[in-house]
């Protein structure tokens, strides 16, 4: 039976985030809707200002997402969504749906904007990795999956009137020339961590439970570079 999938009048499929991670995670971190104190107090500082009230946060126009290859269900849907599911849909795009944490949400609802290159990470697999590349198409937009109580992503919280959850509209562009494992790019962010290089403060590594992680310009040029080259 093939994978059960929501339509969306947005772009016509969705894809499914559990909030999986690649490490060991806490109880209260795998409820999905549940937030850390940590990330409560993430959502709850709107701007990262200096003094003179200018704002210090990092502007980012590169991402990684992360979204599981392998079936797995959840209230009898299967949340497994991976990059050649992204690449059947139609037009090739997909409402990124489910993201449950308020860190990840805030960078879908503040940050992400048309024409932003994006990784696609499969994670909670045998091997994960960055496989391809898909590109934001439709900036951030109410999370339909939050209303209906048949959803694994449902939240009773929330109200259609004042949505707490988003999502944004992905598009695929590529596969990588190779995969990217995981391993490779944790060997790297080790040595960079040493040496100074690119990798060496990369959330893959230092916020690694978010399914939705910034990428600076010099990492993702970097990485780029890492497909015409053999595993390290």
């Amino acid at each position: 039976m093939p994978p059960r999938k929501r339509k969306t009048p947005a772009s016509g499929r969705s894809r499914r985030d559990s909030n999986n991670l690649d490490e060991k995670k806490t109880r209260k971190e795998q409820s999905g809707s549940k937030e850390t104190v940590f990330d409560k107090k993430v959502a709850s500082k709107s701007k990262d200002k200096s003094p003179n009230g200018k704002d210090n946060s990092p502007v980012y126009s590169h991402w990684l997402v992360k979204s599981e290859p392998d079936s797995r269900f959840e209230k009898g849907i299967d949340v497994k969504f991976s990059f050649e599911d992204l690449k059947s849909s139609p037009d090739q795009t997909a409402c990124w749906d489910g993201v449950r944490n308020y860190s990840a949400r805030n960078f879908l609802r503040d940050q992400m904007k048309n024409g932003h290159d994006v990784f696609f990470y499969h994670s909670n697999c045998k091997e994960p990795g960055i496989v391809g590349i898909c590109k934001v198409v439709k900036e951030s937009y109410p999370d339909h999956t939050q209303f209906d109580s048949k959803d694994p992503h449902y939240d009773s919280s929330c109200k259609t009137d004042n949505p707490k959850w988003f999502m944004v509209d992905v598009k695929y562009v590529r596969p990588l020339k190779r995969f990217i494992s995981l391993a490779e790019l944790k060997k790297i962010h080790q040595e960079h961590a040493r040496t100074g290089g690119p990798l060496s403060k990369m959330a893959m590594f230092t916020r690694a439970r978010l399914s939705v992680q910034p990428i600076a310009n010099d990492e993702w040029d970097y990485i780029l570079t890492l497909e015409d080259k053999k595993s390290a």
